[in-house]
């Protein structure tokens, strides 16, 4: 883990950074189920192409997850850990699911080493204590386990914290970097436009590194 431990490590974030507009229970807000896409196809596509590419593969948690995940190639074992029970029991990829909320438990129920990737889909932008959480996904990943964050510029706009809606699409490239930068240890930081400048659809950006 990180030497800088505690809420020292937020000291150089803005005060109310991580509050967001609706501060009510997530449980609230996430009790029906959305069964419908978050992002465009063309954007669906290009995480799954990522995905291949670095060869996200074997146990694999996906965060944050719901009715879909965005494999071209289902991984051996998937779990899905989000926040709605019907939408995680519909994801066809999963082999298991795991219904939590980040945002009160940070805690991830699974033992050290456990997983070769963990991956979190256009949801990073949601999470109130993130430095916990990716503390977390550096202790259940094996070593050499990639962590691959993904996000458009879509999200829920009152869920979302303060600093990512006040912030352009390379700025929360520049947030979630800082994530890894304050936990781990990490190795091989990464941090990609994945669309074209020129793309019509959803852009897609992408931070992702290796635990050491």
């Amino acid at each position: 883990m990180n030497s800088v431990n505690g809420s020292n490590r937020y000291s150089n974030f803005p005060v109310d950074f991580f509050a967001r507009a609706d501060d009510g229970l997530d449980a609230t807000f996430y009790s029906s189920p959305r069964f419908v896409a978050h992002i465009d196809e063309a954007a669906i596509t290009c995480i799954g192409k990522l995905y291949e590419e670095l060869e996200i593969s074997g146990a694999v948690l996906d965060l944050m997850s719901s009715w879909i995940s965005h494999f071209t190639t289902t991984p051996k074992e998937l779990v899905a850990l989000g926040m709605n029970e019907q939408e995680l029991q519909q994801n066809p990829a999963a082999a298991s699911w795991v219904q939590q909320d980040l945002n009160v438990n940070t805690v991830l129920p699974f033992a050290d080493s456990s997983f070769d990737a963990v991956v979190c889909c256009v949801s990073v932008d949601y999470l109130t204590k993130p430095l916990e959480v990716f503390d977390e996904v550096h202790r259940v990943l094996r070593p050499g386990g990639k962590f691959v964050n993904t996000f458009s510029n879509r999200c829920f706009p009152t869920k979302a914290i303060n600093g990512w809606s006040r912030t352009d699409d390379e700025g929360h490239a520049t947030i979630v970097g800082e994530y890894y930068r304050l936990t781990g240890p990490w190795e091989n930081l990464q941090a990609q436009r994945r669309t074209q400048s020129g793309h019509q659809g959803d852009p897609v950006y992408a931070v992702w590194a290796d635990a050491t």
